[in-house]
């Protein structure tokens, strides 16, 4: 019983060095993945007609940069519920650009490898924002 508590000291002492090594939005996973998600879908999307350059391609584009931009937005914010609200936005655009992507590979513009990819990423992505989601409002509830 007593390594067992040992062992749970050790794990949140780790957590909390972890959690002290974030100082800026650039340090969460959640916007570096979103970060890295970003470049893949301008270079996706570079491939698409034409035609889609005020359509699909923009709205695309547009989505995810506001997920990143949720995240960093987010960060910056003082309270639990803000910090929550703003991650939850990102949340809301990653879904969105999941959604286009499927339009894209329906209609021919993402080969089915490609998609897989994109979305396989994408599904990452979603599960470390809604953990960074869970967090917050958790920190809210250890402070109320």
């Amino acid at each position: 019983m007593v390594e067992v508590e040992k062992q749970r000291r050790i794990k949140c002492m780790e957590i909390k060095d972890n959690y002290k090594k974030i100082k800026t939005f650039r340090d969460l996973i959640a916007w570096q993945e979103g970060h890295s998600f970003v470049l893949m879908i301008y270079e996706t999307t570079k491939d698409f007609p034409r035609e889609e350059v005020f359509g699909l391609t923009s709205q695309l584009r547009r989505a995810i940069v506001s997920c990143t931009s949720n995240v960093a937005e987010g960060f910056s914010r003082l309270t639990p519920n803000d910090k929550a609200h703003f991650y939850t936005m990102a949340l809301g655009s990653l879904t969105e650009v999941q959604s286009q992507l499927e339009i894209a590979k329906d209609i021919g513009y993402i080969e089915i490898n490609n998609y897989n990819e994109l979305e396989l990423k994408a599904i990452k992505i979603h599960k470390v924002l809604n953990g960074l989601i869970k967090g917050t409002r958790f920190k809210k509830f250890l402070n109320s």
